[in-house]
């Protein structure tokens, strides 16, 4: 047997033993459970077996030879390499916010399952086997050897900075929700326990110890995120296959949908929102004179307290009331502003949310404000779907998975199983969306504010902004538009919405704690590489020992990764905004340089560099002017003027054209590249039968790199 094949059948026999395992660990927690161990035992058992093995993987692979720290040796079998792709793909976005999405926009959120699965059919097609053909280390590697000169090996680690920083803040954000509702602990707090788990592994092993860990981290999440969802399908119909059978939940939701459109007491919510928005409404025209009549107010009333002898309590409680009024007109205006727009959306029927099977919003052939909007969500849903594709197949950390398999064959079944085992996932999403939709409409709705479930308190002190529920109306029960939930925690608290042992619901947020680990390993070892690789040994010391180059990367990644957390902590946006415009910046940035750089050998390296520039210019640029957390940051006071109605989480829509634009323009004015350079491109595309004659040596150096033959 050859020295691959003994490999692999190594790793059968160990991830068969750690499944095994895994599942009699499951057991073993509900045994406990079932003899009364608390719960936040069980959550910290949890916490701790979990990060505890990815720790020990990391430790038993830990290595400093840069051929294993970068590319895994170069020796990842494929159908592993698909697992390993499917965790670092299956990031919090996936395994916590598509759910969430799918439960909050219906059918518009198919948006994100189609944008990422067609974004792998580009990889397969477009990149995946000539990247690992040329055989590099890094995707600046690849621009710098493709292109010539540094500028676009710099513009290709700033850019692998932005996109991957951006979306490392998004999986720390998710580590620190996981692990707060997990073990109880603060947000905060929670972010830096789950931050030694992602360091442990990519800090001691880079690739080599992030694959092997991605790969056990897979069997966790789709474990956890299949059961649940599986166990509502039973509970629900009966048949414990939800993909085939929500459809049939779906006809049930949308009649409930008609009734809660149509209940009276609903419609009394709803204008009771409506009022409060029309108040914030006031406010906001005059925020300063508004300010000091709710001072003069709420200081008038607890002196009237005090004077009527009022008890302590409630005058207590007045006092926090004007100590939670704003600092000042500034602090009014955006904590109005918020609130008028909350407002307005509980204001309007099904809480704000579209009826779930509703294609978009508006009506083709309704009135023109209605045909406006009915155009605005199609044209968002087309940008969206096109920015997560090209996106996907442009991310620099699931590119430098298809350096680690031994060849060109292998990256191509690696695209195989990749798709495979996310599909697991994927196809699942949307039934647990309407199953949750189905369980909440029809067993929370409607129940008394003394007898709401457990999991509905746990989750407000979590963070009420994902949670919370407001009696409006004053009948002790809880309306639809009452209720106020996050997409980030439908899959976290799918498991207790169901009625699940806490077992389960500790399964799930494990789940979403690998998926998050997962990419986040995955994330900071890009942002590494490419600051020791690309930088530091390309650029300003060549001659630096392996040992040194490797101990660099590690000290880069622990202060990057100590920079994202302090980032995270602020929650600066919803997971799923931070991921979408990581993928803006990933396909504006890279996707045009990438594409053309292999199938035009015609591209010149200024006219990369400049497309790159470009590119990542404008989609920025329209993202911090229209993005309302990034127009804080940049203090940016203007109206916000959308381009032909498409939000900034699809910026990326204007920055891709005008990638390629620039690169082709530029290329066509600018002397042809070198003989030599448009020879190695032919040798990326073809066959070797099919070379040019007098084919020049490899560009690539002995430092362990493969070459093109």
């Amino acid at each position: 047997m050859s020295e691959s094949g003994s490999f692999r059948q190594q790793l059968n026999k160990v991830y068969s033993w750690y499944t095994g395992g895994f599942f009699l660990f499951l057991a073993g927690l509900a045994m406990l459970e079932a003899m009364g161990v608390p719960r936040d035992t069980i959550g910290f058992i949890f916490l701790l077996a979990t990060v505890g093995l990815y720790a020990g993987i990391g430790i038993m692979s830990r290595t400093t030879d840069p051929v294993e720290y970068y590319v895994a040796g170069r020796r990842v079998p494929a159908f592993y390499n698909g697992m390993a792709i499917g965790a670092d793909w299956m990031s919090a976005a996936s395994f916590i916010g598509l759910a969430g999405t799918l439960y909050l926009s219906g059918y518009s959120g198919l948006a994100f399952i189609m944008g990422w699965t067609g974004g792998y059919c580009l990889v397969a097609l477009l990149l995946a086997p000539y990247l690992r053909k040329f055989g590099q280390f890094t995707i600046p590697d690849f621009l710098a050897e493709r292109f010539g000169g540094q500028l676009p090996r710099l513009l290709g680690v700033g850019a692998a900075l932005i996109c991957s920083f951006t979306y490392v803040v998004a999986q720390i954000y998710g580590v620190g929700l996981i692990t707060s509702r997990l073990t109880g602990v603060a947000f905060e707090l929670g972010i830096f326990l789950g931050l030694g788990g992602i360091l442990v592994c990519s800090f001691l092993g880079g690739m080599r110890a992030v694959t092997w860990t991605q790969v056990a981290q897979y069997i966790i999440l789709i474990v956890a995120y299949l059961i649940p969802v599986v166990w509502l399908s039973v509970k629900q119909t009966g048949v414990p296959v939800p993909q085939a059978i929500y459809g049939y939940q779906l006809e049930q939701v949308t009649e409930k949908e008609k009734e809660l459109i149509d209940d009276p007491v609903e419609k009394q919510v709803r204008a009771l929102f409506a009022a409060q928005a029309s108040d914030l409404e006031r406010k906001l025209e005059d925020p300063a004179a508004a300010l000091r009549a709710d001072k003069a107010a709420a200081e008038a009333r607890i002196g009237w307290m005090q004077s009527n002898g009022a008890e302590l309590s409630a005058i207590a409680q007045a006092e926090q009331e004007l100590a939670a009024l704003p600092r000042d007109e500034v602090s009014a205006r955006e904590k109005w502003q918020k609130a008028l727009e909350a407002a307005r959306s509980k204001a309007e029927p099904l809480n704000g949310m579209p009826a779930h099977a509703q294609q978009f919003a508006g009506d083709p052939r309704g009135s023109p404000q209605q045909q406006a909007l009915f155009s605005d969500s199609r044209a968002n849903f087309l940008a969206l779907m096109f920015c997560l594709m090209v996106g996907t197949a442009a991310l620099p950390h699931v590119l430098m998975r298809y350096y680690t398999v031994p060849g060109v064959k292998e990256a191509r079944q690696s695209v195989t199983w990749a798709l495979f085992f996310i599909f697991l996932l994927y196809f699942t999403a949307p039934a647990l969306a309407v199953l949750v939709k189905y369980e909440i409409f029809h067993g929370l709705i409607g129940t008394s504010f003394d007898e709401l479930p457990q999991w509905v308190s746990a989750w407000n002190k979590v963070d009420p902004g994902l949670l919370s529920v407001t009696d409006v109306n004053g009948d002790n029960k809880l309306q639809l538009n009452e209720l106020t939930i996050g997409g980030d925690i439908i899959v976290l608290a799918t498991a207790e919405i169901a009625g699940l042992p806490y077992v389960i619901s500790a399964l799930v947020a494990a789940g979403g704690l690998a998926a998050a680990l997962s990419t986040a390993d995955g994330l900071l070892l890009t942002i590494a590489s490419s600051l020791s690789h690309d930088l530091y040994y390309k650029l300003f010391d060549p001659k630096a020992s392996t040992a040194r180059r490797v101990t660099i990367s590690k000290v880069i990644l622990l202060v990057v990764a100590l920079l994202a957390a302090y980032v995270a902590a602020q929650k600066p946006a919803d997971i799923l905004f931070l991921v979408s415009a990581a993928f803006s910046f990933a396909a504006s940035a890279f996707f045009p340089a990438l594409v053309l750089g292999i199938f035009w050998k015609r591209a010149t390296g200024i006219a990369a560099a400049m497309g790159m520039l470009s590119g990542l210019a404008v989609t920025f640029y329209y993202m911090a002017t229209t993005q309302p957390w990034l127009r804080s940051v940049f203090g940016v006071s203007k109206p916000i003027e959308l381009w032909w109605g498409i939000q900034p989480i699809s910026a990326g829509v204007f920055g891709v054209p005008v990638g390629f634009a620039v690169i082709i323009l530029i290329s066509l004015f600018t002397p042809a590249p070198e003989t030599s350079v448009q020879r190695m491109v032919d040798r990326l595309r073809y066959p070797r039968d099919r070379w040019p004659e007098e084919a020049p040596p490899s560009p690539h150096g002995a430092d362990g790199r493969d070459t093109l033959i």
